[in-house]
């Protein structure tokens, strides 16, 4: 993955501090950060939730301030995980902010898994149930959530991306071993 540190300001590179603000994480956008629970390993997610927005996933549906995020089906995706398991998704196209995208969900597993829930900081601006889950996002923080939905380890489970934690926005697939097709494609 190619990533651009500079979208979103310039950064001394030891202290890794901003000294430059350039632009602001939009939602939709792909962003490589510093995973909070681990700074040392990076992750890659869709940021969902900027500062202020109160962020549910609800029977495995997104809605943003109240808003339900536009959806269509667009057929199924098959794929092996662990050992000869295949599993079979539904894969859609979400609209967030000006950016549609692709998403996809799996059918009997739940859009929220409480026993993966942390401990992370600014837990109480959540509530979970059985169907899903409400955040406020802080000032100065990110709501970060993958592309296949019911296989992400995303900040339903261990919380925001502080402003500090960011490395860049990604932008291109350089290689991809597991699926030659995607080289060279630009990330939406």
């Amino acid at each position: 993955i190619l990533v651009n540190k500079y979208t979103y300001g310039i950064r001394l590179p030891v202290l890794d501090r901003k000294i430059i603000d350039v632009n602001d994480p939009q939602r939709g956008e792909v962003m490589v950060f510093h995973f909070p629970e681990d700074p040392a390993v990076d992750y890659i997610k869709r940021v969902v939730g900027v500062p202020g927005d109160q962020v549910e996933y609800r029977d495995k549906r997104l809605t943003i301030n109240g808003r339900p995020l536009s959806y269509r089906e667009n057929g199924t995706f098959s794929f092996e995980t662990g050992g000869l398991n295949y599993v079979t998704g539904i894969v859609y196209q979400e609209k967030l902010g000006e950016r549609e995208h692709t998403a996809m969900t799996i059918p009997g597993i739940p859009g929220f898994i409480p026993e993966q829930l942390g401990s992370f900081p600014y837990q109480e601006n959540c509530t979970y149930n059985e169907d899903g889950f409400a955040c406020r996002v802080p000032e100065g923080h990110y709501f970060m959530m993958g592309d296949n939905r019911d296989g992400s380890n995303d900040s339903r489970y261990w919380g925001f991306v502080p402003d500090r934690n960011i490395v860049g926005k990604a932008f291109f697939i350089w290689m991809n071993f597991g699926d030659f097709k995607r080289i060279g494609t630009t990330i939406n």
